[in-house]
């Protein structure tokens, strides 16, 4: 949220910090663009719902079921928020070029951006999976991340303030097994948001990941019941996450009271990983 204006103490990120020492830090996103991918369904749904709650403006993306996105953006809509549906691959460079300009032609400027975009994530022995299977799992988790990284920072480093949130996964936390590929791809999701918060904290970028547990959305309406059970079992606070647990934590993470954290792996699991 824009403060309003007062008598400059000192210059750069020093100033601005000894001027908000006894200042609240505020939660509100009003005056801000967030562009979260993967958001028409699950738990990219409940982030952009969230943010448009705390007053951002927000650019939604889809790939693929484009009635699905408009019972989305329609709901969005009714709710009184602000905010537009894109439809793009965020695996394809020319594409995420093409949804970076088009939200800042409409909105201005990215403030915001939540990777959170997925595909399928089927569990097998090695021996079942192939490269290509594996090389699909690192296009969405390390390539994807960076090309819309690329795409934002320019307006990011101009304007010295930005916030990078990676949907990352318990599962790299946990080794789960039979899910090489997927591990694997959200390890290196998780090193490359540590690495990027070092880079760009001089811009007064920070950059950390949000690492959600097992929480049943839309694609798991056929999974096992003996599985859920299993899993739900170990949850140290006894219930289900929910995807406004989600929601939630990235919309902290967008605003000016997470200012001061970077470079932060943050589990949202109900304690089924402690560290």
């Amino acid at each position: 949220m824009n403060r309003p204006a007062k008598k400059k103490k000192s210059a750069g990120a020093a100033g601005r910090a000894a001027a908000l020492d006894n200042e609240p830090r505020s939660f509100s996103l009003e005056g801000r663009t967030v562009l979260v991918t993967g958001s028409s369904k699950g738990l990219g749904k409940a982030m952009a719902l969230a943010l448009g709650e705390a007053g951002a403006r927000v650019a939604m993306n889809y790939a693929n079921n484009k009635a699905t996105a408009d019972a989305t953006l329609a709901e969005f809509e009714k709710r009184g928020y602000e905010g537009a549906m894109y439809r793009a691959d965020v695996t394809s460079q020319r594409q995420v070029d093409r949804l970076v300009s088009s939200v800042e032609k409409e909105f201005g400027k990215i403030d915001v951006l939540v990777v959170n975009a997925t595909p399928d994530q089927p569990q097998k022995p090695i021996e079942q999976y192939d490269w290509d299977f594996y090389q699909s799992m690192l296009d969405f988790f390390v390539k994807s991340p960076f090309l819309l990284a690329r795409a934002v920072l320019p307006g990011m480093k101009r304007r010295r303030f930005g916030r990078i949130i990676n949907i990352g996964s318990e599962v790299f936390r946990r080794g789960v097994p039979n899910f090489s590929a997927y591990v694997a791809a959200k390890g290196a999701q998780a090193g490359w948001t540590r690495s990027m918060a070092n880079e760009l904290a001089q811009w007064q970028i920070t950059v950390n990941i949000v690492s959600p547990g097992w929480i049943p959305v839309e694609r798991h309406d056929k999974d096992p019941v003996a599985l859920k059970n299993g899993y739900r079992a170990m949850i140290p606070l006894r219930r289900w996450g929910v995807p406004a647990d989600i929601g939630g934590i990235v919309a902290f993470l967008a605003s000016d009271a997470a200012e001061f954290i970077t470079g932060q792996d943050i589990a949202v699991n109900g304690g089924m990983t402690v560290t």
